[in-house]
């Protein structure tokens, strides 16, 4: 007899193991934070002891799905200026190293580690701000605050932090009593800052906080406008937080490759299976075989604004055998971290461009953000699947909805049509953080209200009161009349 913590009885099973087993009237049983059985409902009732019964009749359980792309600070800025040319871009900029104190960086996390849990997300890559002008690494105090949030919740996630990149000093600014105070910001202070919070959160909380490293996308001197001597500080200074990745085994990750920027990548050293690189827009044909041949990972973001810039072969490279998984971009002015939707603008984005809609199918498109993403991040020995011995990071979904029924081709239902808000229950690490829709480790209310609270304080410290305004020409007519 196995004895188990919990046993989820009676739903359809989607397994994502190799053999992508689909289990009608299944049963998963955990144990200590890991799954000890699954099989069919009947056959586990027979082997298994379990403390807590969980009735999942009408509902598909999945595993925790992974967004390998994402942007830690977005969820209180979401859109605030995306219509003034680039002004949302400014505004990001100003808040992540002039306007952003812990209590920021912890409201925000909060907010969108909830948001994630709600809709089954349960890992989760997040970058330390908004790119390569605007990683709060200036002191660890902001990622820690990060870190923090994201754990109270109980979501898994893959914090990204690093340095600007040349030229050097940058100014940042605290406020420290409520009071502004700007400072200056070197390139070493920048990696000290790295090396303090890996050495204080990496594999924390029960491995479900974890921290990679980053560095700018880097073209060439033309496209970067630079001056020469800061463009051979940045290609040093690249390499040299590519090597402490390395050194400390973390994923290595840039955001925002596109037309040439891949083979320079190669020419600097920074390709390879530890290495993920976000949207990929516009690869020439040499640049897919190097990733290909280098075993990088590509985060594809099908929702982004850099895939209405370019296209993203994603197609092209897994029929290839290269790793490509899916990133929410989130929540990056006008999208949120729902991977259903992702799913979804991910087969429509290549079918369009293929003129076929049997492209992308939707068990390949369902492993690029379980199995596969978790590839991606290194971590497909834990978690991406549903297997005896993984972490039992699971979702439930209730399919008795009118939108999701009739109750046939589950699959199908799962990914064609659901969205996020239709998940359950969420189970992290074999611990149920999400019950009936509920969280079970913080006050959804207390998160809500923190949210606005900070939200609010940084709108004043940068004077962004009339970019909440609507726009002329929302309506799509001049002055919004007929």
């Amino acid at each position: 007899m196995i004895k188990a913590d919990t046993l989820l009885t009676g739903g359809w099973l989607v397994t994502m193991d190799a053999e992508r087993r689909l289990i009608e009237d299944g049963a998963v049983a955990v144990q200590g934070g890991r799954i000890v059985a699954l099989g069919t409902a009947s056959d586990l009732a027979e082997r298994v002891q379990a403390e807590n019964r969980v009735d999942c009749t009408g509902h598909i359980i999945f595993p925790g799905l992974i967004d390998v792309h994402a942007h830690a600070g977005h969820g209180l800025v979401k859109s605030i200026g995306m219509h003034g040319g680039d002004r949302w871009e400014e505004i990001c900029g100003e808040v992540y190293t002039q306007a952003s104190p812990p209590a920021f960086w912890r409201a925000e996390a909060r907010l969108a580690a909830l948001e994630r849990l709600r809709f089954g997300v349960t890992t989760g890559v997040s970058l330390l701000g908004g790119g390569d002008t605007i990683m709060r690494t200036d002191r660890p105090e902001h990622a820690s605050a990060h870190c923090r949030g994201v754990a109270e919740v109980g979501t898994r996630s893959l914090v990204a932090v690093g340095p600007t990149r040349a030229p050097h000093p940058r100014t940042y600014a605290d406020w420290e009593g409520g009071q502004r105070r700007t400072y200056p910001v070197t390139f070493q202070a920048q990696m000290q800052t790295c090396a303090e919070i890996v050495e204080a959160w990496h594999g924390s909380h029960g491995g479900r906080i974890g921290i990679a490293m980053l560095y700018p996308v880097l073209r060439n001197e033309h496209e970067e406008g630079m001056d020469p001597a800061d463009y051979a500080a940045a290609c040093d200074q690249v390499q040299e937080v590519r090597a402490f990745a390395r050194e400390k085994g973390l994923v290595f990750t840039q955001d925002g490759h596109w037309r040439g920027s891949v083979r320079r990548a190669e020419g600097l050293g920074l390709l390879g299976p530890d290495a993920l690189l976000s949207h990929c827009i516009d690869l020439h044909e040499d640049e897919i075989e190097l990733i290909v041949e280098s075993g990088t990972r590509v985060a594809h973001n099908p929702s982004a604004n850099a895939s209405i810039a370019g296209r993203c072969p994603a197609t092209e490279i897994l029929a290839r055998g290269g790793s490509v998984a899916l990133g929410s971009d989130a929540t990056a002015p006008d999208r949120s971290g729902d991977m259903f939707r992702h799913m979804q603008q991910a087969m429509h984005y290549h079918r369009r461009h293929h003129r076929d809609a049997d492209v992308l199918p939707i068990g390949q498109v369902l492993e690029m953000c379980t199995i596969g993403a978790a590839r991606a991040l290194g971590m497909d020995k834990e978690v991406g699947s549903l297997e005896v011995g993984k972490a039992a990071d699971l979702v439930t979904m209730d399919l008795r909805r009118p939108h999701l029924y009739p109750p046939n081709m589950p699959l199908h239902r799962l990914v064609c049509f659901a969205n996020g808000n239709d998940v359950s229950n969420v189970m992290v690490g074999g611990e149920m953080v999400l019950s009936e829709g509920c969280p079970t480790r913080v006050s959804e209310a207390e998160i809500l209200e923190e949210a606005a609270r900070e939200a609010e304080l940084m709108i004043d410290r940068i004077g962004a009161r009339a970019d909440l305004a609507l726009p002329e020409g929302i309506w799509g007519r001049e002055g919004g009349q007929p």
